[in-house]
């Protein structure tokens, strides 16, 4: 059973520090060496040095554990390091653990950091590749056999039946490719800067998995993400205004899977959005009326329409014509259909630029951002808000 009340943590802590590499198809580097310089950047754009961090958090599926970072980063000694499993859905829960840990003292000054070479390396659009025996791997092996042997085909399942439940084709989806787009071709940092899309291009592109098209999936990208969070006392101190944790979240839902939760009472939501989207709002005590910038993880075009509808937004069914009709400025970076796949951690940098006043597509006045992380396996979201 989730919780039914508002938690303490939120207001307790703040991102103070945002740092990345250039997003490339080829890195030419390590993936360690790519985390180290994040790490090293996100340092300095807090006003902070390496002896200043005592805590550290990443992902599973990382190659650079956080001793070996923080060993190659000049950190010292740590009182407190982190794994979290289930890919992207960890974006977001790097920074609840962060913020846990300097809320209860036992760290101050923790890093969140995610950096592969996505595309040079291990493509994670490959599939299911060599996999050593667990109960996941038993879930997935059930979906294999028919051909599901990748996540495009994964989502592809939940994809068609929401088009079919709500009588919608899918030039639905390319409305938040059209946006994505759109963003990142305003942004210098993205790949697809300078290269917006149409819906007629969106139609065009070629299918990857009905109803699936190329324009519907995300990038596969090498690079480096990182992120600072302190207590909300000592980021006042900082250089750059903080962004105070407000709400942070995880969910998982009932039968839940990694991507293949096929034996639910429907296919057409994200029952895991839910939990998290029930647990912000309850501690930030805001409404969807109230965000004013959405950063939603989009690894694939239909999950960011189920999010909006999960989270309150508009109801089901109706979010292609919210997109459409600028209900929310959303992936005002580009996303990870426009500006990099770094598993979510960049969308959480821009909802930092955007309180900051900084991002190249900013918000006038924005105070409010909500961030969300992968859908499809357990997952975990945020609101960030300004100080004060």
């Amino acid at each position: 059973m989730t919780l039914h009340r508002a938690d303490t943590l939120g207001g307790r802590a703040a991102v103070v520090g945002i740092g990345a590499t250039e997003f490339s198809k080829d890195s030419g580097r390590s993936e360690l060496k790519l985390a180290v310089e994040a790490v090293r950047a996100a340092l300095d754009d807090a006003g902070l040095g390496p002896g200043d961090v005592d805590g550290m958090v990443t992902f599973t599926m990382d190659t650079s554990p956080e001793i070996t970072v923080a060993q190659a980063a000049g950190i010292g000694e740590l009182s407190f390091f982190s794994r979290v499993h289930y890919g992207g859905g960890a974006a977001c829960v790097t920074v609840q653990q962060a913020a846990l840990a300097v809320a209860a003292g036992i760290a101050e000054v923790v890093v969140c950091y995610r950096a592969f070479n996505e595309r040079s390396g291990r493509r994670f659009g490959a599939g299911v590749q060599r996999r050593e025996p667990s109960a996941e791997g038993a879930a997935l092996g059930w979906n294999l056999p028919a051909g599901l042997l990748t996540p495009a085909s994964w989502v592809a399942m939940a994809a068609q039946r929401y088009l079919y439940g709500y009588g919608l084709t899918p030039e639905a989806f390319g409305q938040v490719a059209v946006v994505g787009r759109r963003h990142a071709a305003r942004n210098p940092a993205a790949y697809f800067y300078g290269k917006p899309i149409t819906l007629a291009d969106h139609a065009a592109s070629r299918w990857i998995v009905e109803p699936l098209r190329l324009l519907d999936c995300c990038q596969e990208t090498d690079g480096g993400q990182a992120l600072v969070v302190t207590t909300a006392e000592r980021a006042r101190d900082l250089p750059h205004p903080p962004a105070v944790i407000r709400a942070a979240a995880q969910g998982a839902g009932r039968a839940q899977e990694q991507m293949t939760s096929y034996y639910r009472d429907g296919l057409t939501g994200l029952p895991e959005s839910a939990v998290v989207a029930r647990q912000l709002w309850r501690t930030s005590g805001l409404r969807p009326a109230d965000i004013d910038v959405g950063i939603l993880y989009d690894h694939f075009t239909p999950f960011v329409l189920m999010q909006l509808e999960e989270f309150g937004f508009c109801a089901p069914g109706e979010a292609a014509d919210f997109v459409a009709a600028g209900g929310l400025p959303l992936n005002t970076h580009g996303g990870q259909l426009g500006e990099a796949y770094l598993h979510g951690m960049n969308g959480i940098a821009e909802a930092v630029r955007q309180l900051r006043g900084t991002s190249v597509t900013r918000v006038p006045g924005a105070a409010r951002v909500l961030v969300t992380a992968g859908t499809g396996v357990p997952t975990s979201g945020l609101v960030l808000g300004a100080d004060g």
